[in-house]
């Protein structure tokens, strides 16, 4: 009778550890511990999953581009992924493009690493300037025949072997299409902090002269 009025001691102490092995939502506690200094609270622990998923993915991209930029590569001049994006970007709708217009669509703003890839890419003989030599400002670039060519083996490649395993993806496009409008919400996001970080940067260290 005690031990059903009163219950089994041991049974006691097992039920008071998985207590406190749950929430107050009653889900299991027992896990990795997320929380550092750059994840202080759960929207926190959210941003910095992002932020390293994103670590991940901008790694493994950079890895797939350089590698099916190697299988589309027949020039003796060498040209890895970043300068196949690039490459896809000046050819975009058939249309030639300026220094600034390509920078503005890929978001970057590093114009002297842009400007070395255009100059890597004229080399290569994949693009073509067009317009003056006296004035920059007006030159714009567009894909040779070899460009066009080399562009057409990427978007192969690219449908063999990549797109291919993207539309094993239950609700491909609908997933897709919503992981686009939240990083393109996020890009705005980080540009805008980005301003804002600009604004307070520290002197400390730099050159007063």
């Amino acid at each position: 009778m005690g031990g059903l009025e009163y219950g089994n001691p041991n049974q006691r102490g097992r039920s008071q550890v998985q207590d406190k092995d749950k929430n107050i939502d009653g889900q299991s506690n027992l896990g990795l511990d997320k929380h550092w200094h750059l994840s202080t609270n759960d929207h926190e622990i959210c941003l910095t999953e992002i932020e390293f998923a994103l670590f991940r993915n901008f790694a493994a991209f950079s890895r797939w581009m350089d590698d099916c930029a190697a299988c589309c590569h027949t020039s003796v001049h060498p040209c890895n992924g970043m300068d196949y994006a690039v490459l896809n970007v000046v050819r975009m709708h058939e249309r030639a493009k300026s220094i600034s217009e390509i920078a503005r669509l890929m978001n970057r703003n590093d114009l002297s690493n842009l400007q070395y890839s255009v100059r890597k890419l004229v080399k290569a003989e994949l693009i073509e300037k067009l317009g003056s030599n006296d004035h920059k400002r007006g030159a714009t670039y567009q894909a040779t025949r070899q460009g066009v060519a080399a562009t057409d083996r990427y978007a192969e490649f690219r449908r063999e072997l990549l797109v291919s395993l993207t539309q094993s993806i239950s609700n491909s496009e609908e997933n897709m299409n919503q992981v686009a409008r939240v990083l393109s919400l996020l890009s705005g996001i980080y540009d805008q902090a980005a301003c804002v970080a600009a604004s307070h940067r520290s002197s400390i260290g730099t050159d007063d002269a």
